[in-house]
């Protein structure tokens, strides 16, 4: 998962953490201000009605000892009592209490507060219906959820527009330095621009560390290249001498043998060199790739080549090609070079009477092609090390290594940008997958 959308999942969660507490909260939280409102309103109209028995004298609203009362007639939502006061204890509180109005049982927020003119104390009560509180309750949750979660989206916009500004640098370096860049080929620097610091230092340390890297790459390709061009020389030397010692009289049998394995370790020799040449001329693009070849015809013509050994260990090959397909802008002489490595080892690993096949598939709009065998295979612990140079196995896989032929197939697969995925189990065998980028494959469909 990308950085920028790890940031906004995490923004959004933790603000629908928000929302769900202020939601668990908002119903209590509206209450708490509807009394308090309600108070408030009830201490406003205390007094009003304080204010009017001081301006027209008790004696307006208490008359013959009889209380005043007045209240909503319709609904019975407010109400204000004035009455005597026959107890001599302070009140002045606001409590939540069920009143019979004209026989309806009401609850009612009730101010009560009592106070004294001459000599004589009169109680007056102001109360509230509670059912009229809380008929703002719900539109008020509603108004403010909708405020919260409208406030919510644009935050979230908001985090998306600036998570994605500040980490498009990062981006950039991503898609510059690492994804679009052919290494390890040496390409010029480019700044990334940013005002952040951590990817300014981030920009300038992968850069080096890539200058590194191609450096210690060149330094390899040239003295594989150099090497494998001096050493020609002396090698092509001995075996003239050796073959000319074999025409001398005065050499016995015995130095002949000799002389015999020597050339065979020169040839050795020779074709190791002459492998790593083409190794380095792969990974220094001096092939050119202009070629259009047909897949079915290039591996028959591998076939032809190699039917020998096939013969000679009793295998059987068979190839399941699509006829129409082409491989354009393509270098013929290494992409046979990399069906026979791969064909020549199903054969050399492979048991007397046994099976290779070459098949040709299309799967999720991929071009495939599979070289499937019957050998010895290859255990999990030395699978991801095949393509390796001089990388040495174990010998219960009855061979001393895999050479240089793995590592050709690798070098052209990348220089034709195939991809190569490898299955295998001991003893059942091995399948080595291509797959062959679209731009490659041509079809009459």
């Amino acid at each position: 998962m990308k950085l920028g959308l790890k940031l906004t999942l995490f923004n959004t969660i933790s603000k629908l953490v928000i929302v769900v507490l202020f939601v668990l909260l908002l119903r209590p939280l509206i209450q708490d201000i509807n009394s308090s409102y309600t108070d408030n309103w009830l201490r406003r109209q205390q007094d009003k009605v304080l204010k009017q028995v001081h301006q027209q004298g008790i004696n307006t609203f208490i008359q013959n000892g009889e209380g005043y009362g007045s209240y909503n007639a319709l609904l019975k939502e407010e109400y204000v009592s004035l009455d005597v006061d026959s107890t001599d204890e302070h009140v002045d509180g606001i409590v939540n209490e069920r009143r019979l109005v004209e026989g309806d049982t009401i609850q009612y927020r009730i101010l009560s507060h009592n106070f004294k003119i001459g000599k004589q104390n009169y109680l007056l009560e102001i109360g509230r219906s509670i059912d009229t509180m809380n008929e703002t309750t719900k539109p008020l949750q509603n108004i403010a959820l909708e405020i919260l979660l409208g406030m919510v989206l644009l935050t979230i916009l908001a985090d998306q527009v600036y998570s994605t500004y500040v980490l498009r640098p990062l981006g950039q370096i991503i898609k510059t330095k690492l994804i679009a860049h052919k290494f390890p080929r040496p390409t010029p620097y480019r700044k990334v621009q940013t005002s952040t610091s951590d990817f300014e230092y981030l920009d300038i340390s992968i850069h080096k560390m890539i200058q590194t890297i191609e450096s210690a790459f060149q330094k390899e390709r040239e003295f594989i290249s150099n090497a494998s061009h001096e050493l020609m020389t002396p090698i092509s030397i001995l075996q003239t001498k050796i073959e000319n010692m074999f025409g001398s009289e005065e050499i016995n049998d015995e130095v002949k043998e000799r002389l015999l394995e020597m050339q065979r370790i020169l040839n050795r020799l020779k074709s190791i060199t002459k492998t790593l040449l083409l190794i380095s001329q792969i990974e220094n693009d001096q092939f050119l790739k202009e070629d259009t070849v047909s897949v079915d015809e290039l591996v028959h013509e591998v076939y032809d080549e190699i039917s020998i050994r096939l013969q000679e260990k009793n295998i059987t090959l068979s190839i399941d090609i699509p006829a129409d397909w082409k491989l354009v802008k393509v270098n013929k002489f290494l992409l046979f070079n990399l069906f026979f490595n791969l064909i020549n080892n199903a054969i050399k690993y492979n048991k007397k009477g046994g099976d290779i096949g070459v098949i040709g598939s299309v799967e999720n709009k991929e071009y495939l092609i599979d070289i499937t065998d019957t050998g010895i295979g290859i255990s999990q612990e030395q699978l991801p090390h095949i393509f390796n140079r001089f990388k040495k196995f174990s010998k219960s896989l009855q061979q001393d290594s895999f050479g240089l032929g793995l590592p050709i197939v690798k070098s052209i697969a990348d220089f034709h940008q195939i991809k190569i995925d490898v299955h295998s189990e001991l003893d059942k065998g091995s399948t080595f997958r291509l797959v062959l980028p679209s731009d490659l494959v041509e079809t009459k469909a």
